[in-house]
């Protein structure tokens, strides 16, 4: 169906409306007060090592830009180290050549910030406020003028080394990792690299092939994409299968041991009950730790093959004497971190923890973190497909 000529024209005024804000209120308040502090620090500092008697400002105005950059959206590959202290730099040299060179600012002042973008494109360090940076350079004052190459190193070297700084202990200290950590690209004849999901969804290998077809600048990075799209598939499972809780599937009858139950005696419900995992708790019954039959088998050295049998017998058979050097109870070969999930607490959850990390089992609490089931992957399994028929 073919749009009519109103429709276009809707469509493209539309585009002038401010999208929505998926941000917090409190990431919101976050950013304000970190470019608050950022700016701050970095004119107090400025201010400090250069004294009061310098024609040159302590702080220049592309750091407001630079800080929305680094406090409110510092995931944005626009905003990490390398591109605030490269971009402004790079970009305050061509902005001071340019003047130079270039004696009518008119001609002067678009020549520097086209050749800012096309260094930073090819540098690497894409920075927005780096074009206002060279445009400073050109349009700043006769006090700008007159410093020439000393422009750089003061305030535009000092300005943003201090603003970077200041980015990276109040994001590190309000819980946003900074500078964003990079994952490192996979060895695509490496299979092995890939998790469960990564082989069956989208991974980053997908992202980068569609960023390359797509030929623009997105200020996000492709490990965010990928989380977003992970989170999206989520919230996909969640439309698809219902509200299914751990509580719906998880086994009740749980056998469960304490910290110091004998290994022979644990090992003896193993293969009595034929389960493959214990949960061990405390007096309050709450989850400490998860025995499995592969613990059994990691505390016998079993991967030595001459005399199997004999070791596994004997890490599990009762000690003889007072003292000795091979644990004697679940507590001394149980794994501490262990997965536990709320009883409400969707299935989907559970697939990165099974798939991905390898979980055998989980261990489910209640309202009072008590244990009150377990789920396997078998349970999950099952949850899923039955999932996958309805209509």
């Amino acid at each position: 169906m073919n749009m009519s000529l109103g429709d276009a024209a809707r469509d493209w005024l539309h585009g002038f409306l401010p999208a929505p804000m998926a941000a917090s209120r409190y990431e919101r308040l976050r950013g304000c007060f970190g470019a608050l502090l950022g700016l701050l620090a970095t004119g107090l500092i400025s201010r400090a090592a250069v004294g009061t008697g310098v024609a040159l400002p302590m702080l220049i105005a592309p750091m407001g830009a630079s800080a929305v950059l680094l406090f409110a959206v510092p995931a944005s590959p626009l905003a990490q180290p390398w591109s605030i202290i490269g971009g402004n730099v790079i970009a305050a040299v061509i902005g001071v050549t340019c003047a130079r060179w270039v004696h009518d600012p008119v001609l002067a002042a678009p020549l520097a910030a086209t050749l800012a973008i096309a260094a930073m494109f090819a540098l690497r360090c894409l920075h927005p406020p780096s074009g206002a940076v060279a445009l400073t350079a050109v349009l700043g004052g006769p006090a700008i003028t007159a410093a020439g190459y000393d422009f750089v190193l003061f305030p535009v070297a000092l300005n943003s080394l201090v603003m970077m700084l200041a980015a990276i202990a109040f994001n590190s200290a309000t819980g946003r990792p900074y500078p964003h950590p990079q994952r490192p690209r996979a060895n695509p004849h490496h299979t092995t690299d890939k998790t469960p999901l990564e082989r069956l969804g989208i991974n980053q290998d997908d992202l980068r092939a569609a960023l390359g077809q797509y030929d623009q600048v997105l200020d996000v990075s492709s490990d965010e994409l990928e989380t977003l799209f992970q989170r999206a598939e989520m919230n996909a499972y969640h439309r698809r299968f219902g509200e299914v809780t751990c509580a719906d599937i998880m086994s009740r009858d749980v056998i469960a041991v304490e910290f110091g139950t004998p290994l022979q005696d644990a090992w003896s419900l193993l293969r009595r009950h034929q389960i493959r995992a214990l949960p061990v708790l405390d007096p309050a019954r709450r989850v400490i730790g998860m025995a499995s039959d592969l613990d059994f088998m990691a505390s016998a050295d079993l991967d030595v093959f001459d005399g199997l049998a004999a070791r596994f017998h004997r890490i599990i058979r009762k000690p003889t004497t007072i003292y000795t050097d091979r644990p004697e109870a679940v507590g001394q070969i149980m794994r501490r971190d262990v997965p536990i999930v709320g009883e409400d607490t969707h299935i989907v959850e559970l697939v990165p923890l099974m798939a991905d990390a390898g979980q055998r089992h989980v261990a489910v609490v209640d309202a009072r973190r008590k244990l009150s089931g377990i789920i396997s992957q078998s349970d999950l399994v099952a949850a899923l497909y039955r999932g996958g028929l309805k209509p």
